[in-house]
């Protein structure tokens, strides 16, 4: 019995560390993959008030070259 639980606790130190090593890179793998999300949201983010305000010009632009039209037009 007692043979049975040394080999036992022998073989057992070996596969947990495997396995502890095993989810230290899964986590790794998960960490990167936020920050590459992480990243992606910031740069769309980013895209999205570039383009707001590329938007916001060219309206700005279209009411300030309405009232031309007019008085050509008249």
């Amino acid at each position: 019995m007692t043979g049975t639980i040394a080999v036992i606790m022998v073989f057992s130190i070996p596969i947990i560390a495997i396995l502890t090593a095993h989810f230290q890179k899964q986590n790794k793998i998960k960490y990167k993959m936020i920050q590459g999300e992480l990243e992606l949201e910031k740069l769309k983010h980013q895209n999205y008030l570039i383009e707001t305000e590329r938007m916001r010009l060219e309206l700005e632009h279209m009411k300030l070259e309405e009232p031309k039209d007019n008085i050509k037009l008249g």
